[in-house]
């Protein structure tokens, strides 16, 4: 791993572990700022997919994204599954930043600013992210591999088709 990804994972992990951590601890006033963005998108899910077991208490839902975010966070920091951690946390960070710092809905200037603030900076957050998840550390990727296979594949076959045409004029040559 590069120097630069050592340093800058745990870097942009810490933010949800910090923020988790809070999140945690004031889980019920965290539950309350968030209860009807939260109320909306359950509702939202319900409808899509109700097979799915999904909480309907915010304050568990809050407590749910917490320990997702510090489960991603740690594995993140530490390079294990980094692919996989910066995308649970990206996804984590979507409904987060929507239910978090509801910009729109402030009637206060000073509320809607600190707010949008708050908005563009995870925004930015989830670009850094998306890139991590996309992330192969100069190592080619699942597609990559996958067409190159394929490639491997169609090129064998010509080749074992041309060996098969030339065995058999062969063989003619030595029946005929």
């Amino acid at each position: 791993m590069s120097l630069s990804r050592r340093i800058a994972r745990p870097m942009l992990a810490s933010v949800f572990l910090v923020g988790a951590t809070n999140a945690l601890r004031d889980s019920r006033t965290v539950a309350a700022e968030a209860a009807p963005t939260i109320d909306r998108l359950v509702a939202t899910i319900k409808r899509t997919a109700p097979q799915l077991p999904l909480p309907e208490d915010p304050e568990t839902l809050v407590r749910l994204n917490a320990a997702v975010q510090i489960a991603a966070g740690t594995t993140f920091a530490t390079g294990r599954a980094p692919r996989t951690s910066a995308a649970v946390l990206a996804g984590s960070l979507v409904v987060t930043t929507v239910a978090g710092h509801p910009f729109w809905k402030a009637t206060d200037p000073q509320t809607r600013k600190k707010e949008r603030l708050e908005f563009v900076k995870n925004a930015s957050t989830l670009g850094g992210l998306l890139i991590a998840a996309g992330d192969t550390e100069g190592r080619p990727g699942v597609a990559w591999r996958a067409r190159r296979a394929a490639k491997d594949a169609r090129r064998e076959t010509k080749h074992l088709a041309a060996t098969a045409r030339r065995e058999a004029r062969l063989v003619k040559a030595k029946v005929g």
